[in-house]
């Protein structure tokens, strides 16, 4: 099946679509082998020449793509990191693409660091172009390309439909909710167990860049792209979201542990303990939010709010967990109950448009509560 989603930035806040001039392909005698995962799902490394580069090369097929290094998050901090790839229907080369290099999201404690992913389509051909921050290049740099397949076939329940609260204070309905079994999710390829902190306080808003015009009928496979980026390129355990949601306003169960239960995500960096990451499926820097999405969004976060006794349109504080967030490690923060990305790191995520629509889904989330 082939995607109809058009090239876009994932989860570093910038947009583009791709296309333009053919230029010749490297010889490629010996391809490296891919990482899989059930329902044909591959992640495949390139390892990046001394000085920071792939040449135009032939590919194994993929839709997502992200440059990792060894060492430390911020090792790029001051570079850049551009890339571009071949149209597998089409074969032409698209544009350059600037990836965001700076840590916004995972764990608050990382060995390693990555881009932002892109989106790419179906694809065949990559390059990369990497420039070097005042620190250098960092060591082990490599371009890792995501095939979703067509996920991991699974006899469990797919769907949690939507149940009506009982009579406590701030008790809003669950809504459905397509599970990990629903979407694909290769349970094998994640850490085993599970992580808690304390109830959430606060959900993190974000977007994950892609473009809006897609079928909602294609989202999962974007989910298994970023799933698989997440833990076996990212070597997160588990997708870095809680939560997300598409322009149709299906809201999918993200980090594995259980949807009523205060799973530790890793979506913002510095304030992943006592919060929810809530990922809505596209790009909203510009392009209004479809009024479904925002919707999806006051229901997951009025719902997981108010299971630890949060009020949607209230506050809470929260401790920052590191220094690479807009708060040095240990700033107790005052934050909305439903927060932007932005108002925890220094990235544009979940942009503008729909950073704008907040209060609004604060209300609605609000009422949602009773």
């Amino acid at each position: 099946m082939r995607i109809s989603i058009p090239a876009a930035v994932l989860a570093g806040c910038a947009t583009a679509l791709l296309f333009p001039p053919t230029f010749a392909v490297a010889d490629t005698s010996v391809a490296p082998a891919p990482r899989a995962s059930a329902g044909g799902g591959s992640v495949t490394s390139v390892a990046l020449a001394p000085g920071g580069t792939v040449a135009p090369r032939a590919t194994r097929a993929f839709e997502l793509l992200g440059v990792v290094w060894d060492g430390s998050p911020t090792a790029l901090a001051g570079g850049s990191v551009r890339v571009r790839t071949r149209d597998a229907v089409t074969g032409r080369w698209g544009d350059w693409h600037t990836l965001g290099a700076e840590a916004v999201d995972g764990p608050d404690s990382v060995q390693h660091g990555s881009t932002a992913p892109l989106w790419a389509g179906r694809s065949n051909g990559v390059a990369v172009d990497v420039h070097p921050g005042p620190a250098g290049l960092p060591h082990g740099l490599r371009v890792e390309l995501v095939d979703p397949g067509q996920g991991a076939a699974s006899a469990d329940t797919q769907s949690l439909p939507e149940h009506v609260a009982g009579p406590e204070a701030l008790a809003a309905p669950r809504p459905g909710i397509v599970t990990r079994a629903g979407w694909g999710a290769d349970e094998s390829i994640r850490e085993a167990g599970f992580v808690y902190t304390g109830s959430a306080r606060v959900a993190f808003v974000h977007h994950t860049d892609t473009a809006t015009a897609y079928a909602c009928s294609d989202a999962p496979r974007v989910i298994r792209s970023i799933y698989q980026y997440h833990v076996q390129s990212n070597g997160w355990r588990d997708i870095g979201y809680n939560f997300l949601v598409d322009r149709c306003g299906t809201i999918y169960e993200g980090r594995a542990g259980g949807v009523n239960q205060p799973v530790l995500g890793a979506h913002t960096l510095g304030f992943n303990t006592n919060s929810s990451g809530i990922a809505a499926i596209g790009t909203f820097s510009s392009d209004d939010p479809p009024q479904e999405l925002q919707d999806g969004i006051a229901k997951i976060a009025a719902w997981k709010l108010g299971l630890g006794g949060w009020q949607a349109d209230g506050s809470a504080k929260l401790t920052s967990g590191s220094s690479d967030s807009r708060y040095p490690k240990g700033t107790v923060v005052d934050f909305d109950s439903i927060s932007g990305h932005r108002d925890g790191v220094a990235t544009e995520c979940p942009g503008d448009a729909l950073y704008a629509r907040l209060p609004a889904i604060r209300d609605t989330a609000a009422r949602l509560q009773g």
